[in-house]
């Protein structure tokens, strides 16, 4: 054993639910190991944790913190750990990140901050009127918004929820759509109602839009309208031209809240045709009561790979000198 190799028994209080703390097959444990780099075994309600010092201290910590969860009877995913495991590399760089944040309630369940990325953008929707998330798919920026609004909507704060997205082809013509006019424009739209499925019941979202407490439409219908007392999403917005990004930022009215989402390396618009999001990130960057929360390969919160494609891409882009490279810190 090295001079900077620990051993550690930690004693689990009684009380604990092993089965939910170590999960199937000792999955949760096995997550520990990899992604602390440390050597965990259980005996009964002692675990063994071996490996470097600062290692086996931020295992202790989080297991200890993982145990307490189960005392309520509630239930640890793997997806539980993941986040904790997550959260325990972001304290050493940011303390501010919490793994308790205070989580956002939906029909289906809470959502929590994943990164301290996630954690900002949270806070800043709570504090401003416009907050414009950026940054790559997977970070949870239409769906962490998406929950907030469902939040405001259900807890009477706005009378409304209305979800906008440019109608636009992601690099590839499909032709004529047949069917009225919901059936041309329905398939753009589909993203925002998995988001909603996924949060509240089919037959309630469908109640809710019938009533017109939620409103899902292409930006282009925005024009002309003044949105009072609701919660706005506006989601793919690199996909807005500058024209329909003044737009629909000139509808906000009062006891209203937007949020505006977008991946500036996505852009599916004509070479002509410059990104509005793009535009603001640099017209509104000042302005009082506008927060821009700026999101990174490390807050994509999908599939592992799918971080990993991302820096692929990001990397060759760079390479061949066409990498658009979003800010690593908030303005």
């Amino acid at each position: 054993m090295s001079w900077d190799t620990r051993v550690r028994k930690v004693k689990l209080r009684e009380g604990v639910d092993l089965s939910n703390l170590f999960g199937p097959r000792d999955l949760h444990l096995r997550l520990i190991e990899d992604g602390l780099h440390v050597r965990v075994s259980a005996r009964g309600d002692e675990v063994i944790l071996e490996g470097h010092h600062d290692a086996v201290v931020r295992a202790e910590v989080l297991l200890c913190e993982l145990a307490e969860r189960t005392t309520g009877q509630r239930q640890i995913r793997p997806e539980d750990v993941t986040r904790a495991l997550k959260a325990a590399d972001s304290t050493q760089s940011d303390p501010s990140f919490s793994l308790d944040t205070a989580p956002i309630h939906t029909p289906k369940g809470s959502v929590v901050p994943k990164t301290p990325s996630q954690q900002r953008y949270l806070e800043a929707i709570r504090r401003h009127n416009l907050v414009i998330g950026i940054g790559p798919a997977g970070t949870g920026k239409t769906y962490l918004a998406m929950a907030m609004g469902l939040a405001a909507l259900t807890g009477k704060e706005v009378r409304r929820i209305v979800l906008a997205r440019p109608a636009v082809e992601t690099g590839e013509r499909l032709g004529f759509l047949p069917g009225d006019l919901f059936a041309k424009v329905h398939p753009y739209l589909r993203p925002l109602y998995d988001a909603l499925y996924a949060m509240m019941d089919m037959e309630r979202v469908n109640r809710l839009i019938e009533r017109g407490d939620i409103e899902i439409a292409p930006l282009a219908f925005m024009r002309g309208r003044t949105l009072n007392d609701a919660f706005v999403i506006l989601d793919e917005a690199q996909n807005a031209t500058s024209e329909q990004m003044k737009m629909f930022l000139t509808r906000l009215g009062f006891q209203s809240k937007a949020v505006v989402t977008g991946d500036i390396t996505q852009v599916d618009l004509p070479p002509n045709r410059p990104s509005g999001l793009i535009q603001i990130s640099e017209i509104l960057r000042h302005v009082e009561g506008i927060k821009f929360v700026y999101f990174q390969d490390d807050d994509v919160v999908r599939h592992r790979l799918v971080q990993d494609i991302i820096r692929a891409y990001n990397q060759h882009e760079d390479g061949m000198g066409k990498g658009a490279v979003s800010p690593s810190t908030d303005p």
